[in-house]
């Protein structure tokens, strides 16, 4: 399989606190979605950059998730993940330090070791968890399938 490129871009008017921008991505998911201080850090309507990675994260490790139980023979099941990704002062500048993962599933003829050690997996090997520089905690529960 070659490279695949994906995109969005993001366009920010005036500066600081007083700046407002917009995120679009390449698939039109988001189209001049409004971000700025204002949806940052006081819960004003639109989005912000950790939410966004937030939802790729949930996304991403809920796919390799399910790939991974593909692969070992699982063909049934329902898989749900929330991400809370955490935004901290750190001297004069903020980090991401945190993306906790709470993952409910419902898989058919799962045990619950062989359902932990795939969620565990699935947490280190996606890629967007490859790319984060920070803690990534998991907590899971399997319902009865």
């Amino acid at each position: 399989m070659s490279t695949i490129h994906k995109s969005g871009s993001a366009r920010y008017e005036g500066l600081g606190k007083d700046g407002k921008g917009h995120v679009s991505t390449q698939s039109g998911a988001l189209d001049n979605q409004p971000y700025g201080f204002q949806t940052r850090f006081e819960d004003k309507p639109g989005t912000n950059p950790e939410e966004l990675i937030a939802a790729a994260h949930a996304s991403c490790f809920t796919m390799a998730l399910s790939f991974g139980l593909a692969k070992a023979g699982h063909s049934d099941g329902t898989l749900e993940t929330k991400a809370v990704v955490s935004l901290d002062k750190e001297g004069d500048g903020f980090s991401v330090t945190k993306s906790a993962l709470t993952l409910s599933a419902t898989i058919d003829g799962i045990t619950a070791e062989d359902f932990a050690k795939a969620a565990a997996e699935a947490k280190v090997n996606c890629p967007l968890s490859k790319l984060l520089n920070c803690e990534i905690t998991l907590e899971h529960s399997l319902n009865g399938g």
